[in-house]
């Protein structure tokens, strides 16, 4: 009862509050819903933020949907509580998807010194309502959004390189969201970019005996400072995909907004805790996911983001 009671509430308080200028049919509220939490870096945070992201109103989340227009008008004020700026005139980058319809990235930064960019992301639609049945793609990627906003929170103040923290649309749809960014950037501005792709869960270890674990694609050109960062939080860290250089290939060049800095000749680096049986099921929800063991994650990849933007 008291998790129902809490599921409840949650939902009420997204209902409550309009975000002016939407349309009447896309009403949703921009205040977050009171909550109790000892840090934005805790896991009662990203809990809340994985619960929220799964809320039935966002109904999965799809491109396109007038709930993933309102999914991202509350990630828009996350990022402001956040203390971040938009990029440019507007928190919004709105694109034409492949399938019609219109997506929409949410875009904050802290400007640096150098000129340069670290494009932190994770994509935030989903699969929506599928044969009436919802599919809240909480692992995939209510976590990466999670741990993005959780970031942003706890981002360098003035760091050399400027951070931008987007929440990409149209992942389904041949990441035509970060193909925006990219496009709205220029290559030569990033220096590198870091994907957050399904991070919360602890069901599928690489190794039975490491449940504390996150694998980090691409990271082995920074091995000491992420060494460095996971050890106090406890992580074990793998550079490859389940230690097969297909599926590494596969996972790291082929799957995720990464591909699409990678093909431009921009470094990147895909944090994740690979794929499970509820991947892309509607059996992916809040309650499979382990909250500590994402948090370290969190915590690893902040304290790493602070050195290398330094």
């Amino acid at each position: 009862m008291p998790k129902l009671k809490r599921v409840t509430k949650l939902c009420a308080a997204v209902l409550l509050l309009c975000l002016s200028g939407l349309p009447v049919k896309a009403r949703i509220t921009c205040e977050m819903p009171p909550v109790t939490y000892t840090s934005p870096m805790g896991a009662d945070f990203l809990r809340w933020n994985v619960e929220a992201l799964c809320s039935p109103q966002f109904k999965g989340r799809a491109s396109g949907d007038s709930a993933a227009f309102w999914c991202s008008a509350w990630i828009r004020r996350s990022f402001e509580r956040a203390g971040l700026k938009p990029l440019g005139d507007s928190w919004f980058q709105s694109f034409e998807l492949p399938s019609g319809g219109r997506g929409r990235n949410v875009v904050g930064c802290i400007p640096g010194t150098s000129g340069k960019w670290i494009v932190v992301g994770a994509y935030y639609d989903g699969l929506g309502t599928v044969g009436g049945r919802l599919y809240p793609g909480a692992d995939a990627n209510a976590s990466g959004v999670a741990a993005l906003i959780s970031l942003a929170f706890n981002a360098p103040d003035r760091p050399r390189d400027g951070i931008i923290f987007a929440a990409f649309d149209g992942h389904a749809q041949n990441y035509c969201g970060a193909r925006e960014l990219l496009e709205l950037l220029g290559k030569r501005n990033i220096r590198l970019m870091v994907n957050l792709d399904t991070m919360g869960s602890t069901l599928a270890p690489v190794e039975r005996r490491h449940r504390r674990f996150l694998i980090a694609l691409g990271g082995e050109r920074y091995e000491s400072a992420l060494g460095t960062c996971a050890r106090l939080p406890g992580l074990k860290l793998y550079y490859d995909y389940y230690r097969s250089d297909k599926f590494t290939r596969l996972f790291y060049r082929k799957l995720g907004e990464q591909r699409v800095f990678l093909e431009a000749g921009i470094p990147a680096v895909v944090f994740t805790s690979g794929i499970t049986f509820n991947t892309n099921k509607y059996t992916d929800t809040p309650e499979t996911l382990d909250y500590e063991v994402l948090r370290a994650r969190v915590l690893c990849i902040s304290r790493w983001l602070s050195i290398i933007s330094s």
